[in-house]
This record gives C-alpha cells, structure tokens and sequence, in this order.
C-alpha cells in the first residue's frame, strides 16, 4: 500500500509548499527548471522538509530519468548499474539521499561521473555538506539549504491529504512535528488506520504505539541527542551513558554523535579543561578508523570524560558577543599600527606605525577599545 506521503507528493513547484527563497519564482530552482539548466547541487536541511520531492520536480521537469538510491545501503555496484544502463539521449539524474554516509572511497567512485557529466548528482543530507562530502566533490555541486516548514506550510500539507483533523488536532500535531512534514503525515496516516477519529488524544496514543519508532531523521533523533548533550552539561554520566547506548542501538551514525562531542569539548568545557577538545578530536578519528560496533566503547570513554570535566563557556560566550558587534557595527576601521605595511605608500599612510609586539594598549578598532569579551 502506498503511503500518504507519496501518495499526496507534489509532481510540479506550482504544488509545492514551502522553501519559497529555492522555489518561489526567480528564486535558483525555478530559474534553472524553466531555463531547463542541468547541474549538479546538493540540499541541506532539516528531515520532512522536501529535498526527495524537490528533486524529482527538479529531474521530471528536465526530462531527466532520475535514480533513487540511499548512501545508507548503496555502493558502488549501485552506481555501477545506473551508469552501464543505456537511457540514450535521456540524462541520468542521481538522487543520493543521506550523502554525508557515502565514505571517501565511494565518493572519490563518482566524482569522475559527476565531473564528465556523465551522471548529474542531486545530494541530500541532514548533515553540513562542508564536514561530510569530499572538496573536490563539493566544488562541483552548489549547496541549497532548506528551511523547516513553517506553521502555515504545514497546516497546508496536512489540508491536502483530505483527512478530517480539528483544529486543536491540527495545533497539536503541527506543534509536535516541528517543521517536519513527513512525520506529520506519518503520524496523520498511523493515527486515521488505528481510530476512527483524528484527535489530540489518538494523536498521542499514536505516538506512544509501536507504529512510531526512533527514527534518525525525526523527533526523536533531536531529543535524544538534546537529552545526551545536556546530560554531559550537567556532569551526569551515567544519563549521558544512557543515552549515547539508546542512540547507537537505534542506528544512530556515530560519527554525528562523535561531532557533537567535539562541538561540546569547546563550547561547554573549553578553557577549564582545554585539552578536552584533544579527547574529543582522538574519539572522532578512533569512530573513523574503528566504526561498528567497537567504536561505541570508544564514544562510551570520551563520554564518561566530558562529563567529569570542569565546565566552563567562556570562550564560547566571548565569541558569540564579538559576533554580536561584528553583525552591529560591521567592518570597523582596523588600527593604523596593525595593518600591514606592503608597499612604500602604505608606509606613508602610517601603516605598521608604532607598532610593539607586546603593547598592552587595546588593538581592538576605536569604537570597541573598551570591550571585554573574554570574562576571564
């Protein structure tokens, strides 16, 4: 039986809610669908926010065959197969959702493909592109970031499935889905087969049933790892323990667990204990090098780190005010004394004038010399 998602999907941007700055008329996929503009790119966003349906309005609307594979469980033989495949004049259009779990080997495998223009590539990953796709692959592709749904979005989505849903119902699953359009309507379909009636209280039924569980691109994903992360905050091991093993027997990618801790070495810890960002990075590449299974004993020793570590966000919080001034005040003057001297007229401006290795006065610009970022 097809699922209502697929069932409801839009097949033209005219159908499509939602990503108005990518699809909107003059906005990048509309022009490249009506200039019939053939190119690579890759969407990063949120789950449930559209890059599968995107992707095939984008390919469709080309006259383009387009395949759908997921890096999760495809390989090279995969690709193999859709390049060996003769589809005469047609461009092959390659949809590769979760891109960020393609290894380097594999991606060094299509870059040749992409780059002769013998497969298009559309990419789609919850992950930042920078971290998780090789450069030279990178370059090639132009990187569109999606947004969450808004409220207005979803309760669009929800509206065209035909379903009955009050307004509270409505509210409430909105609420519950976070932009997240997918389990919404997985949540709508579970919830319309187990009860004859859609309400907050069935909805909720729903969500505790066996129907609904963890799912990597979903709700659950982000409040287990907000739960794992706030755990370590609070010096709490045996939770944050707790929740790094409910996160690696769901199927959790342990290197996006690994990246948090690094995130949190630095951010939380940071000057109390700086050689917790060394822990940190050495657990990441022991999950590159190790994985599956064994790799979770190494998470497990740099989790239990983290935790007994000091905690302290000072470094984090100077940065974040600094960039407060940066967005406020914009490119301010830097000092005559610290700008280099290249050139004799630059000299004569005063360039590097007075310039003393060790001076204790601010070298911030003129209008911040009284700044303090760092509370240290």
């Amino acid at each position: 039986m097809e699922p209502l998602a697929s069932k409801i999907r839009p097949k033209t941007l005219g159908e499509f809610v939602g990503q108005e700055h990518l699809a909107g008329e003059g906005r990048p996929l509309n022009v490249a669908i009506k200039r019939k503009h053939l190119f690579s790119f890759i969407f990063w966003g949120p789950p449930g926010t559209g890059k599968t349906t995107l992707a095939k309005i984008y390919a469709n609307s080309l006259n383009a065959k387009i395949y759908e594979l997921s890096a999760v469980s495809a390989g090279k033989d995969d690709i193999k197969k859709i390049l060996d495949e003769d589809s005469g004049e047609i461009p092959k259009v390659l949809f590769l959702d979760e891109i960020h779990r393609f290894n380097k080997s594999q991606q060094d495998f299509l870059l040749p493909y992409v780059e002769r223009g013998e497969i298009t590539l559309i990419g789609a990953t919850t992950e930042n592109p920078s971290f998780e796709v090789i450069p030279p692959l990178l370059s090639r592709c132009r990187v569109f970031v999606l947004n969450e749904l808004s409220e207005d979005n979803m309760k669009a989505i929800i509206k065209r499935t035909g379903l009955e849903i009050g307004e509270e119902a409505e509210e409430w699953l909105v609420n519950m889905a976070n932009g997240d359009a997918r389990q919404a309507l997985t949540m709508l379909e579970n919830t319309s087969e187990l009860y004859k009636t859609i309400t907050v209280e069935n909805l909720k039924n729903t969500l505790q049933s066996k129907f609904l569980r963890y799912d990597k691109k979903g709700e659950e994903h982000y409040n287990t790892i907000s739960a794992f992360i706030k755990s370590m905050r609070a010096s709490q091991s045996d939770a944050a323990l707790y929740y790094l093993a409910r996160m690696i027997d769901s199927g959790e990618d342990p290197k996006f667990i690994a990246r948090r801790m690094v995130i949190f070495a630095s951010e939380d810890i940071g000057l109390a204990v700086p050689t917790a960002l060394v822990v940190a990075n050495d657990v990441f590449r022991a999950v590159e090098t190790i994985g599956l299974p064994e790799c979770g004993i190494n998470l497990a020793h740099g989790v239990a780190y983290l935790c007994q570590c000091k905690k302290d966000r000072s470094a984090h919080d100077a940065y974040m005010e600094a960039m407060e001034d940066v967005k406020k005040f914009g490119n301010l003057p830097i000092p005559l004394n610290l700008r280099n001297s290249e050139t004799k007229l630059m000299e004569d401006l005063g360039y590097g004038e007075g310039y003393q290795k060790y001076s204790q006065e601010s070298y911030l610009p003129d209008k911040l010399k009284n700044k303090k970022y760092l509370k240290k």
